[in-house]
């Protein structure tokens, strides 16, 4: 199950649960002071000492202790492995306590970059380590305190470094889910704006160019002058409706806008000035029907008269309308046409618009043909929208 960013970030930085890798800062800081202590072992190789000539075996276990370090820029588990085969290696030459001071500053890597068993169990060697070097023999006296102090200190580093890029992370995150929540939420107001437009303004357009093609009929040429005047009004008034809409940004709800009596009574008009008698059954102005069925039921109404007007055949069109107090069921039968009209241009949208619609208020939708009839039906379960 995935978890907030917080969450998350928390849990990996202060538990340790999983492997880090240094950033490039970090690592360029490990080389730098890696080529220091490389640089001071070298010069006191050289430099006379009272207890005479370095031992070679000594000089190489400290070489080695050294340049374990940077092992910790690829592999940490490798990196500490090796790290104590060199200390136990120490032992040998008597070279334990520089072996330590390298251990005390790898206690800051392990913490930065291991988890949680690779931490706890250097945790317990070094501290084993550091005992066995308190009850070894030593040519001169050791404060182990020391050690323990700088291994404390190293880990701490470590631990606040790694917290640091945690935060870091976790910011990047949000961020990130920020900007793909913004994206989000233009996509769904283009979207919105897009579905708006279709629903408001492709009827209007329909009407326009049905009538467009029936100014060649004499007989037509007068009403259908009437009815493009009439749809071009409607459409700007639409137009303006949706942008007004568009400057408030989308509604959770759709569109507030629907009457559905009014829509009928269009779609009614539109069918008989295009040339079909309507059969229409049933109240649209029941006061059961709640407003939020009546906006969805009204843009049904609105789609079917555009595609009905785009691509009926003659015959009658019927629009019945069933309400109980349980829901309301809308149903648009229109003739099939035997031969294609002119072809009208299509967004091809509309029917998936008008499922969207009517699922989203958990009701049932269905368009298709039965018997050489187009019929589209809606039913909301009104208690429920």
């Amino acid at each position: 199950m995935a978890l907030s960013p917080r969450r998350s970030g928390a849990t990996e930085a202060a538990r340790l649960g999983k492997g880090e890798k240094l950033s490039t800062i970090e690592r360029i800081a490990v080389l730098v002071i890696i080529g220091i202590i490389a640089t001071v072992d070298v010069i006191g190789w050289f430099l006379p000492s009272e207890e005479g000539p370095l031992d070679p075996l000594v000089a190489a276990v400290g070489f080695a202790s050294t340049a374990v370090l940077a092992l910790y820029l690829w592999s940490p588990l490798i990196a500490t492995c090796a790290l104590g085969l060199v200390f136990a290696l120490s032992f040998l030459t008597g070279s334990e306590t520089q072996v330590l001071i390298v251990s005390a500053f790898a206690a800051g890597l392990i913490v930065r970059l291991g988890w949680n068993a690779l931490v706890l169990s250097y945790a317990g060697v070094f501290l084993v380590a550091t005992a066995l070097v308190a009850l070894g023999d030593s040519r001169s006296p050791i404060n182990l305190g020391i050690f323990l102090i700088a291994a404390a200190v190293s880990g701490a580093i470590g631990f606040a470094l790694r917290m640091a890029f945690a935060r870091e992370r976790k910011l990047e995150v949000q961020l990130a889910e920020k900007a793909e929540q913004e994206r989000q939420a233009v996509l769904a107001e283009r979207r919105w704006i897009a579905g708006e437009l279709h629903d408001s303004i492709a009827h209007h357009l329909t009407v326009v160019s049905l009538h467009v093609q029936m100014l060649d009929d004499d007989r037509a040429t007068s009403s259908s002058q009437e009815a493009i005047r009439i749809a071009a009004r409607k459409a700007m008034t639409d137009l303006r409706f949706v942008i007004d809409l568009a400057d408030d940004g989308p509604r959770s709800t759709g569109m507030p806008s629907g009457d559905l009596a009014a829509s009928i009574d269009e779609a009614k008009e539109e069918f008989e000035s295009a040339g079909h008698p309507v059969h229409l059954s049933g109240d649209p102005t029941d006061e059961r029907i709640p407003r939020a069925a009546e906006i969805i039921l009204a843009r049904i109404m609105r789609e079917s008269a555009t595609n009905a007007l785009k691509y009926a055949g003659e015959g009658e069109i019927s629009i019945d309308l069933d309400v109980s107090d349980e829901s309301a069921a809308l149903t648009v039968a229109s003739p099939l046409s035997a031969t294609p009209r002119r072809e009208l241009s299509s967004s091809r949208t509309g029917i998936g618009r008008m499922a969207e619609r009517v699922l989203g208020a958990s009701g049932t939708f269905d368009a298709g043909e039965i018997d050489g009839r187009w019929v589209v039906s809606a039913h909301l379960p009104i208690a429920r929208v």
